[in-house]
């Protein structure tokens, strides 16, 4: 079996992995970088904003089966009215854009530019009819029906709900001017380079945006899995009840192909799903040797975080190498498999 720490090293980029089993840190090794640098996690950030959602629907402040326009009227117009919030959660919304891929990142820095796109777009699919993965507007989706419900902004409910009382004090949604010295740069090889310097430019890193932005350690990110391991509760903080985790956790697409990935992923309504591939060619990030119990999300087959119950174990390994294709996310496979091997 491979040595993880060794395929992470051979890969020459700079880098955190960090593994908790039964509570207790196994590993946390620094490759390239210092300890508390602090990477920008991709769509790593996506199950912050899913479960700060979840949280607000376990307290009654929503229902993950109301339409978000009940909360967000302007949302409606455009055929969005009977757009759920678990529509939003599970991507089956039909709004994987609003405008196109470029045009949306382009815009995300502006809070109030997305949100007003998201309100004049037309649904590409009717709701709950497929999975269709939205990439940028998923942050911003259950970003502001989440600021609409709980009175303050996504980045601020996040803060105070969920790192705060968990002590996640190096886990940012927007990377606060005063840590710009430790954050590390994207490197983009080919096609890739100019989405890395659009990602390395100080306005992108500070701001808020739920589906990407998020800047951490992986020390902290797998901290926040080993709480979701724990049922909710970390250091003696509960923060979630575990019937919410569940929930989260429940698949909402098995076998289905997503429309705007054009892979078959597992999705919950939150996270993406483990297990072993339909396809023994097809590479899963979090690993051949996945249990089908296991949930966490990949961001941009760059960094890459996960849970699996079944093995009480909690993996964070992030990176700041950003490739064209699917070399990433057979590297993450392989450094994932490496860790479950270890550990079976």
């Amino acid at each position: 079996m491979d040595d993880p720490l060794e395929l992470v090293r051979r890969r020459g980029a700079a880098a955190q992995l960090c593994v908790i089993r039964d509570g207790r840190v196994v590993l946390d090794e620094a490759v390239g970088c210092a300890p508390d640098s602090l990477f920008w996690i991709f769509s790593t950030s996506k199950p912050y904003v899913a479960l700060l959602v979840h949280l607000l629907a376990e307290r009654g402040a929503l229902s993950l089966d109301e339409p978000v326009a009940r909360y967000w009227p302007e949302f409606a117009q455009r055929d969005k009215g009977g757009i759920t919030v678990r529509h939003v959660l599970q991507h089956r919304a039909g709004l994987p854009v609003a405008r196109s891929v470029v045009g949306d990142a382009l815009a995300m820095t502006d809070w109030r530019r997305s949100v007003r796109a998201l309100e004049r777009a037309r649904p590409r699919y009717a709701p709950g009819q497929v999975p269709a993965y939205h990439l940028l507007s998923y942050g911003f989706l259950l970003g502001e029906t989440a600021r609409r419900v709980g009175g303050a902004p996504v980045d601020a409910l996040l803060r105070g709900e969920l790192l705060d009382p968990l002590g996640l004090g190096d886990t940012h949604l927007g990377l606060p001017g005063r840590l710009w010295r430790r954050h590390v740069p994207v490197r983009g090889l080919s096609g890739a380079r100019v989405s890395a310097a659009y990602f390395n430019r100080r306005a992108t890193r500070g701001a808020v945006v739920p589906a990407a932005g998020v800047s951490a350690t992986a020390r902290d990110v797998a901290r926040f899995y080993q709480m979701l391991v724990g049922g909710g509760t970390l250091d003696g903080v509960r923060v979630l009840a575990p019937e919410t985790i569940e929930a989260a956790r429940r698949p909402s697409s098995e076998g289905e192909v997503d429309r705007f990935l054009r892979l078959a992923i597992r999705w919950s309504e939150g996270f993406q799903l483990g297990g072993p591939a339909d396809d023994p060619a097809t590479s899963r990030p979090m690993g051949r040797l996945s249990s089908p119990l296991t949930f966490g999300h990949n961001g941009s087959n760059c960094c890459l975080a996960w849970a699996d119950p079944t093995r009480r174990l909690a993996f964070a390994y992030l990176t700041n190498l950003l490739l064209p294709g699917h070399d990433g996310a057979r590297h993450q496979a392989a450094v994932s498999d490496a860790v479950l091997g270890g550990v079976s």
